[in-house]
Order: structure tokens, then C-alpha cells, then sequence
């Protein structure tokens, strides 16, 4: 049986720990052809408005449909769901934590988009991927792959921005074996996926702008502040202010 590609997103209820998934789209990449998956669920979990807002799925929508559970959608992911597989997500961890909520625990290998990202092209003003969209000009091929698969696009609907992502994928798998001529890109991703972050600036707070290299050596006290006081510290942050401490 041959390996697959499964690229998934999902829209929820909100991004609390109550919310839960209401859409799940994915295509999956075999070795001849390409399967589309796109349900719309029920949920106990009203959708927040700033949901709404960002993915334009309204409680109309989901009247009557099947509880993601009882979805044929959900029941393919979990056939597919094996180690030789690969799972393909934007922002993983999200997606991922939104399955699981409905006993999805993923098993297979997991390239998170974001991640890579962030690792290959680490001074992007942004890595979102409707930013990437437009940055690589995605937007230019998407009509005609959409065409091809039968797919309407429409920004934040899981089985567009999975289109996207598609087409995104193509051309992060370059940049990749560019980066790393030497090994198999897909297998890399997978390996970049897991791999910190070495974050560079500080986006936010007394030192905004600045690199944490400059912190360290300036006020590093306050580096080792956050590392004792903040219990929410991204852990990209954590370990590369570790990295200069150390360094």
C-alpha cells in the first residue's frame, strides 16, 4: 500500500478549550489520483461571532449536519490514520488539538507548514498562510487547480485554505531542498516540524524590535525573568533564550 498525503485544515466554534470543530476539509495525495473531503458539522458549542467572522459558517449552516464523529469525512481520516501517512496542517498543533477533542490522536508523520516556514524564511513579516498566498503568488494558479479538483475558494473555509496549502506546499518542498540539497524534503519537513525555533527578535514588550542577543547582553536579567516567571512562554522563545544565555 502505497504512502499518502493527507492536507487537512479545520473551522471551529472559536479557539477556546470548550470550542470544537464544525468543518473539516482535506485532500488526500496518493500515488495516481487526488480524494476531496469538505463536511460541515454539528456541534453543542454555539459559534462565537469573531468565529463567524473570520470563517462566515453560521449556526444555519450547520443545522441537521452529522456530528463530526458520526461524518464520513471523520471516518476516512481515521482509515488513513497510520504511520506511513503524513498529515500536512498550517499551525498543526490547532488542528490537531481540535481532532482530538473527538478521539482523533494522530499517528500519522506530521509536517506542520507554519513551522517549516518559519525555520526556511525566518524574516517573512509574516507566516500566515493567506500572507504566502499573495507573498509567492498562489493566488495567480489557484483558480485553475480549483477548477480541476471542483473546489470554491474562499479564504478562512477549511477545503479552500487547503487548496492553498496545497499549492503552498509545492513551493515550501523547493525552498527546502534548496536549503538542504542533501536530504529528501518531505522527510526534512517532517524533521523541521519537531525542531526548535531559533527566534531572533522580540516582537512584543519593554524590548520590542530589539534581538535577544542585544537583551542578553544589556538585561538579562530580564531573560532569565521570563524563563522563571512567564508559565505560558512560547517554547520556541524558551529555548532560544536559553541559546543566548548559554551562548
Amino acid at each position: 500500500m502505497s504512502k499518502k498525503y493527507v492536507i487537512l485544515d479545520t473551522e471551529t466554534t472559536g479557539i477556546g478549550d470548550d470550542d470544537r470543530a464544525i468543518q473539516l476539509g482535506f485532500m488526500v495525495l496518493g500515488a495516481k489520483d487526488i480524494e476531496v473531503h469538505n463536511e460541515f458539522f454539528s456541534s453543542d458549542i454555539p459559534i462565537g461571532f469573531g468565529a463567524m467572522e473570520v470563517h462566515g459558517i453560521t449556526q444555519e449552516m450547520i443545522e441537521g449536519k452529522p456530528t463530526c464523529q458520526d461524518s464520513q469525512s471523520y471516518k476516512r481520516l481515521c482509515e488513513l490514520n497510520t504511520d506511513e501517512n503524513y498529515v500536512i496542517i498550517h499551525n498543526a498543533p490547532f488542528d490537531l488539538g481540535m481532532l482530538e477533542k473527538e478521539g482523533f490522536i494522530s499517528k500519522m508523520k506530521v509536517i506542520d507548514t507554519l513551522r517549516v516556514a518559519k525555520h526556511i524564511l525566518p524574516d517573512e513579516e509574516a507566516h500566515r498562510l493567506q500572507y504566502f498566498r499573495y507573498k509567492m503568488g498562489i493566488y495567480k494558479d489557484e483558480q485553475k487547480e480549483a477548477d480541476a479538483l471542483g473546489i470554491e475558494i474562499k479564504a478562512h473555509d477549511a477545503i479552500g485554505d487547503v487548496l492553498i496549502l496545497k499549492l503552498f506546499l509545492s513551493k515550501l518542498k523547493d525552498l527546502v531542498r534548496e536549503s538542504f540539497p542533501d536530504a529528501n524534503p518531505v522527510e526534512k519537513m517532517v524533521e523541521l516540524t519537531s525542531t526548535p525555533i531559533l527566534v531572533k527578535n522580540f516582537r512584543f514588550g519593554k524590548h520590542k524590535g530589539k534581538t535577544l542577543q542585544e537583551v542578553a547582553g544589556s538585561d538579562s536579567g530580564y531573560l532569565r525573568w521570563m524563563l522563571s516567571s512567564m508559565e505560558n512562554l512560547d517554547e520556541d522563545l524558551r529555548y532560544s533564550i536559553n541559546h543566548v544565555l548559554g551562548a
